[in-house]
């Protein structure tokens, strides 16, 4: 695997940031490649080097962010609900300006839906309608009941200006999941 240059890591993450400042501030329609470019201190030839549009960016900025969560899941495989959601709410604080920016916005309604997506595929494996208190119960229900419980925490969390450190929102998160799952 080849080393990549630490100037093109440098513009590509100043990219990155700047398409999300300024999804903050308008709708991602109105955001043309000038505007991330002037803000990102970039020419535009830089971004179209990494970036076939602004559609392709924002599609490969979420793309990452879901792959890193899908391998935080991976990691945590064998921690309890709260222990895995500490990590998550971690990650989510250190990466404050996308994920506020993800579900704040109208125009980033696709990560929500991929977010909600990979949550589903996490907890499927949880699920057991076979005994216990579940039994009976549609496996699909149950897990989208939760997952759409999970997301609406985090964009409350996120909307309300984060007014729980990331490991009492994830004990509290995680408590929940641990007595229904």
């Amino acid at each position: 695997m080849s080393k990549v240059d630490r100037r093109v890591l440098k513009s590509q993450e100043a990219i990155k940031k700047a398409v999300l400042e300024l999804m903050a501030e308008k709708n991602f329609d109105d955001i043309t490649i000038r505007d991330i470019s002037e803000r990102a201190n970039v020419n535009r030839g830089t971004i179209y080097l990494h970036y076939t549009d602004k559609f392709d960016l924002l599609d490969k900025i979420i793309e990452e962010h879901i792959n890193n969560l899908r391998e935080l899941c991976q990691s945590a495989s064998e921690m309890t609900f709260t222990e895995g959601n500490y990590v998550w709410f971690e990650y989510f604080a250190n990466n404050h300006l996308f994920f506020s920016t993800m579900l704040n916005t109208k125009s980033a309604a696709s990560f929500r839906s991929r977010f909600l997506d990979l949550i589903v595929q996490e907890y499927k494996v949880e699920v057991d309608v076979t005994e216990g208190k579940n039994q009976g119960l549609s496996e699909d229900v149950i897990v989208q009941f939760f997952a759409a419980a999970v997301v609406g925490a985090v964009e409350w969390w996120f909307r309300n200006g984060m007014p729980l450190p990331p490991r009492i929102i994830a004990e509290q998160t995680g408590v929940l999941l641990d007595r229904n799952l």
